[in-house]
């Protein structure tokens, strides 16, 4: 079929076309549940906190991120 010429409303084979796309294509995979967490899995986020509040956890050196963990922890009541 030449580029400049039209097709049909009804052209049998672009419904034939749109049927054999529609027969193949695969529906996309549903997205996963979001995965059950593991006992002591850490994830990583960004977290905006104020300068002195940083400065205090990482006054004691190397694990200051666990230390601001641990109290998150602790004010969350866990």
């Amino acid at each position: 079929m030449s580029a400049d010429r039209t097709r049909r409303p009804n052209d049998p084979r672009q419904a034939a076309e749109a049927a054999f796309k529609t027969a193949t294509t695969k529906p996309p995979d549903p997205m996963p549940a979001k995965p059950p967490s593991l006992p002591g899995a850490k994830e990583m986020v960004s977290l905006r906190i104020d300068r002195d509040v940083l400065d205090y956890f990482q006054e004691d050196g190397p694990g200051w991120q666990d230390r601001i963990n641990a109290a998150l922890r602790q004010a969350a009541g866990k």
